[in-house]
């Protein structure tokens, strides 16, 4: 096995790679990860032509049935990777508002979209028939450019093959090149730039192999010169293929970490928010279960189930207020302070975590609900801002114990009801019933 057969085996294990990584997301995922489905099929086509390029699989391809077949099933799966591709951009960069002034690269998109569905059907077609028609395959070949070099047959079918490849390489290269002038972000701007340099690449290997294949015609060259070209050629495309494959992969890698991180706050909120579930059965979408279970349920995003999460937690700490006194918010913050906590970054989560687990046990204590008790007002800028705090709450809460909340309790409840009223008959219960549960 030479060099370049292992690096074609290595490249066509990276798409494989990248088109299953991203095969979930694309069929499973949210109205953002549907829209990818088109960026998908471009990775999964690419994936299998790679595969029908590797040594093992071509060589039984083209010594089957049908000689030569590795070369039309490549051009197949290419030519349908590439209208993929061409949709992806058309999707992503042809959006635009149909008011006002449209830019030039989105009018660009839109004329692409109206001509590559019917240019891959008719090059599909074209091909077909050059290749059972013109294409000299009395022989099996290994390097079909190479053994077929001064063909004018084989010349004109990959020439229409080339065609298509540069077409849209090009406009890839063109949109893409936007596309990372205008980014933002440094992983999208690299990735961006990845993939750009990727295309340049496919335009400099479809040109050169076009002008090959014809000045082969006129001039047919050594067969040592023309194997020679075809690898240098195919070595060019191994580099396109690696730098499209991380490329495409980058961006999506910052996704990955924020799912991770996701992940990550529903483990850590999972033990407050089931606590606070079980005590208000009626507030989840659904019956609050394991964590195994929760960290498994993929009929709902990540981000979407924290979000419910948060809402969750955040209205049932508003019901809880009704089961406790006043005097508790400044009860949970001196235990805090007993702890001998004086960070203000970790004495509020505490604090917090005091305050819930205190009304909590008056609220499983069968104390009654009444008028709602003041709470420390959160100022989160937003959504990503409300899970931080309530991530630092609930690993404050696992450090509370049981009987530390119930002390905190009982120690408000007098203060909160002075004189005899009715509202001290439903304090004494409350405080019996506390400290049994304590």
């Amino acid at each position: 096995m030479t060099p370049l057969d292992l690096a074609g085996y290595l490249v066509a294990v990276l798409m494989t790679a990248v088109a299953l990584w991203r095969m979930p997301a694309a069929l499973w995922g949210d109205e953002e990860d549907k829209r990818r489905r088109a960026l998908w099929g471009c990775y999964a086509g690419f994936a299998a032509a790679l595969w029908t390029k590797t040594q093992a699989v071509r060589i039984a391809l083209n010594d089957s049935a049908v000689t030569d077949l590795a070369v039309l099933i490549k051009h197949y799966t290419a030519t349908i990777a590439i209208l993929a591709i061409l949709s992806y951009i058309v999707a992503i960069y042809g959006r635009y508002p149909d008011g006002g002034a449209v830019p030039r690269h989105v009018r660009f998109a839109r004329a692409i979209q109206q001509v590559a569905a019917k240019a891959s059907i008719a090059t599909l077609i074209l091909l077909t028939v050059l290749f059972f028609t013109v294409v000299d395959r009395s022989v099996p070949s290994d390097r079909f450019v190479a053994d077929h070099a001064g063909q004018w047959g084989a010349t004109l079918y990959m020439s229409v093959f080339y065609l298509y490849l540069g077409a849209a390489s090009a406009v890839c290269a063109y949109q893409w090149a936007l596309a990372t002038a205008g980014a933002g972000l440094r992983h999208l701007r690299v990735g961006l730039g990845m993939m750009t340099f990727a295309m340049f690449i496919g335009v400099g290997y479809t040109v050169s192999r076009t002008l090959f294949l014809w000045v082969s015609v006129i001039d047919n060259p050594s067969e040592s010169f023309a194997l020679r070209f075809d690898e240098i050629t195919e070595a060019a495309q191994v580099v396109l293929f690696a730098f499209f494959a991380v490329g495409a992969s980058i961006p999506a890698l910052s996704k990955g970490q924020r799912r991770a991180k996701l992940w990550r706050a529903q483990v850590k909120l999972h033990g407050l928010w089931r606590e606070l579930m079980t005590a208000f059965p009626e507030q989840p979408f659904d019956p609050p279960a394991s964590l195994a279970r929760e960290l498994t349920r993929f009929d709902t995003p990540a981000d979407l189930r924290i979000d419910r999460w948060a809402a969750d937690i955040a209205d049932a700490v508003e019901k809880l207020r009704h089961y406790v006194p006043d005097t508790l918010l400044p009860a949970a913050k001196d235990a805090a302070a007993a702890d001998g906590v004086t960070d203000a970054e970790r004495a509020g989560p505490l604090a917090e975590a005091y305050w819930i687990k205190a009304a909590l046990t008056a609220k499983n204590g069968g104390a009654s609900a009444s008028t709602a008790a003041a709470v420390e007002t959160q100022h989160a800028t937003d959504q990503d801002g409300e899970v931080a705090w309530l991530v630092r709450v609930a690993t404050a809460y696992r450090t509370v114990p049981q009987d530390r909340a119930a002390q905190v309790l009982a120690a408000t409840l007098p203060a909160a009801v002075p004189g005899p009223s009715a509202a001290t008959a439903t304090a004494t219960p409350r405080t019996a019933s506390t400290e049994e549960t304590a």
